[in-house]
């Protein structure tokens, strides 16, 4: 693979964040950083069915707010 400037610049080499196969990181792969259509779609869909969701530390409302240790 050459730039601009001629030189050869070397292919970098991801793991998919889906299937852990080897992904080429680069404009020639369409689906970067995955490996194929079907790990991007997958990991699109378990986004849009809130299969990847963060902790949510606010306390029930009959809790105060804060830290409990500090109560």
């Amino acid at each position: 693979m050459a730039s601009e400037s001629g030189r050869t610049t070397p292919r970098r080499v991801v793991k998919c964040p889906q299937c852990g196969r080897n992904s080429v990181y680069a404009p020639s792969n369409p689906y970067r950083p995955f490996c194929s259509e079907r790990c991007k779609s997958l990991d699109l869909g378990a986004w849009a069915s809130e299969g990847f969701r963060l902790p949510d530390e606010t306390p029930p409302d009959d809790q105060p707010f804060g830290d409990p240790k500090l109560q």
